[in-house]
């Protein structure tokens, strides 16, 4: 029994999220109830791609936040793009940090005649529109990456927040900017195929919270683990990602705080519709 409890209490201790400071709450407070596009309103043809400056434009006006990632090339420049490498997007067989800026801003998109934003350009399309920055996992270029965001975002006012997959990343915001709103990203074991089964465990159940204090878990469309559920027992802010059609999408919109959607078109405040108060 006594082992079970000291098992217990460790578990707990693993995933609790953080608390708010009063500067997070009142950037969490532009976020409520709020569907936020994924990498902006893209469509599903990509003829309006992904992480660009028309699908940015496009969620502004049409009123949603925005959720989109971050990444260094080479010379250190942050820019707007999500994957590790180019081939998908932009057909080049190379790492996104292995180009200077000034070849990745050449590279089309999709085959359009698009190119991937700097972050500080993808702002000034935004506007005030609330915004939820994904930082993509750089290794030994962590810190460097979230100097530069950090150093980028101060100039956007309080409606934007941080997020991340990398425990160390919301970590280091948590140590070196407490004020700023942080999530920790997750999902079940199963989807993080590429990682040794040991860390997708962790991950995927949250037990490096302990790492992260996340004031917020964005957490994958899928069925939480028992271990998730007791995470969110604890009341983090709980944002859901990425719904689309053919989802419950009534079931996410009353479940969480916030909603990162793609290829529909919701009400952007949503609480205020299905007349729900805050979880």
């Amino acid at each position: 029994m006594v082992l079970i409890l000291i098992i217990v209490a460790v578990v707990i201790f693993c995933v609790a999220p953080g608390k708010m400071t009063a500067e997070a709450k009142k950037m969490a407070k532009a976020f409520q109830g709020l569907n936020c596009a994924h990498r902006g309103l893209h469509t599903e043809n990509q003829q309006i791609p992904e992480n660009s400056l028309p699908s940015f434009e496009a969620a502004r006006k049409a009123g949603y936040g925005v959720e989109l990632d971050v990444q260094l090339s080479k010379d250190g420049q942050v820019v707007v793009f999500h994957d590790d490498d180019l081939k998908r997007a932009c057909g080049v067989d190379k790492l996104v940090n292995s180009l200077n800026w000034e070849e990745l801003s050449t590279l089309p998109l999709f085959g359009t005649q698009e190119c991937m934003p700097l972050l500080v350009t993808a702002l000034d399309v935004l506007g005030d529109a609330p915004v939820i920055v994904e930082l993509k996992p750089a290794g030994a270029n962590n810190a460097k990456l979230c100097t530069e965001v950090l150093k980028i975002m101060r100039t956007y006012g309080k409606r934007w927040c941080i997020e991340s997959f990398d425990p160390r990343i919301v970590g280091w915001f948590r140590k070196n900017a407490p004020d700023v709103l942080r999530g920790q990203l997750s999902a079940p074991p199963a989807k993080f195929d590429t990682l040794s089964k040991g860390k997708a465990f962790l991950l995927g159940n949250v037990l490096l919270n302990f790492i992260s204090r996340p004031h917020f878990l964005a957490y994958n469309t899928a069925p939480p683990t028992l271990i998730v559920k007791l995470c969110k027992a604890m009341k983090p802010m709980n944002v859901a990602w990425t719904v689309r059609p053919g989802h419950d999408i009534a079931k996410h919109e009353k479940e969480n705080d916030c909603v990162i959607f793609e290829y529909y078109m919701p009400t952007p405040l949503y609480k205020q519709r299905l007349n729900l108060p805050p979880v």
